[in-house]
């Protein structure tokens, strides 16, 4: 198609200064015979149009060659502003897609022209690396910038943000010297206290393979049993209404992951009351640390515009970008030296796991395994 373009340009260029020296030769278009003039300017302002109608087509192509295509499991208004700000830098148009995460694989499966995978939890991206839907990709920018314990070990996905799996907990109903670790969670002290949503959650398929990972199987199991005995009701929708369950007393301790938290507390809304009567802890701080997860994205394998893609993807590590995720979206940068919201500060330092997220991938057959068995619907 390009090199049509060009040779219909230098077609029409061609005959544009044909008609140029003709106007040279002839001395001047007004000296020209009057039943010359109107054949000569007829064919020049044809000559014209065709030639402006070849620039546009031609720029056009060149502008719809500049994108990149974004399947994307984060909401809308997480990410549009960060995709804006990459178009205004490079001019690479970003065309995206929201879905739901298994959605946006099925599209990838058949055949949707999805050149980056965004994904919100490091068990949709190692998922993703399992199908075989991702490709390696070798980015100094990436290396330096992402800590090794937040991305593939064979570079297949990249941390983007990170989050905490912490626990909030009613001031009026808790007292946090109680509040200890996760594996205490089971504690039959905490029997009707324990707010959670559904295990099919990525976020709790994580933290039960975190504490696989780390405690091993049985116990694990035995943990996920005590759980499930001590919640104050069934799993029900999401880690926010998880926050607002606990404000309203239904139960004692939500386990949610911190940006939710850190969003609600940044909002005004006419849960606001409540929410003030609530605190938030970092589990397993004398011990191994609180689970760290992160938000992340890959290159796909069948990418048509990859570079285009691995340029997003080194953008979003940029201090500009994580600056924007940090401020905007309450989420931890997962760059090193990246101010922090002010929220986040609020909450003070706090011990984080060491665990490399990669190590999560061989565990999360008996994480969904043990859910199953122990009930944790």
């Amino acid at each position: 198609m390009k090199i049509g373009i060009f040779v219909l340009d230098l077609y029409l260029e061609k005959i544009l200064a044909k008609l140029c020296y003709s106007s040279i030769f002839n001395a001047s278009i007004d000296r020209m015979d009057n039943h010359m003039k109107k054949p000569f300017v007829l064919i020049s302002l044809i000559a014209i149009v065709l030639i402006t109608i070849a620039y546009l087509y031609k720029n056009n192509a060149i502008s719809d060659s500049e994108v990149v295509n974004v399947y994307s499991s984060r909401k809308e208004e997480l990410v549009r502003t960060l995709f804006d700000e990459f178009t205004k830098k490079t001019g690479i148009k970003v065309n995206y897609i929201i879905d739901d995460y298994s959605q946006l694989l099925s599209r990838i499966e058949n055949g949707g022209e999805a050149d980056v995978f965004l994904a919100a939890d490091a068990v949709n991206l190692i998922l993703a690396k399992k199908r075989g839907f991702l490709s390696q990709v070798d980015s100094e920018v990436l290396r330096n910038s992402i800590p090794r314990e937040f991305r593939d070990s064979e570079n297949y996905w990249f941390g983007l943000t990170k989050r905490t799996r912490i626990l909030v907990y009613n001031k009026e109903l808790v007292d946090p010297k109680d509040l200890s670790t996760y594996e205490d969670l089971a504690n039959e002290k905490w029997k009707g206290k324990i707010l959670v949503r559904s295990s099919t959650s990525p976020y709790n398929r994580s933290l039960i393979a975190f504490m696989i990972a780390n405690n091993g199987f049985p116990k694990t199991k035995e943990w996920v049993n005590g759980i499930v005995k001590n919640m104050a009701r069934k799993p029900s929708g999401g880690d926010v209404d998880q926050i607002y369950a606990v404000a309203a007393g239904e139960g004692g301790v939500a386990i949610v992951n911190s940006y939710y938290f850190a969003r609600v507390l940044s909002s005004q809304n006419e849960h606001k009351k409540n929410i003030n009567k609530l605190g938030v802890f970092f589990p397993n701080k004398n011990g191994k640390g609180s689970m760290v997860n992160v938000s992340g994205a890959a290159v796909v394998k069948n990418a048509k515009n990859r570079e285009n893609a691995i340029l997003l993807l080194e953008f979003l590590v940029s201090k500009q970008a994580q600056e924007l995720y940090a401020k905007k979206n309450q989420e931890y940068p997962v760059v090193e030296g990246v101010e922090m919201s002010d929220i986040l500060k609020s909450w003070g330092d706090y011990l984080q796991s060491d665990l490399s997220l990669s190590k999560l991938e061989k565990h999360l057959f008996e994480a969904v395994m043990i859910a199953d068995e122990c009930g944790w619907k």
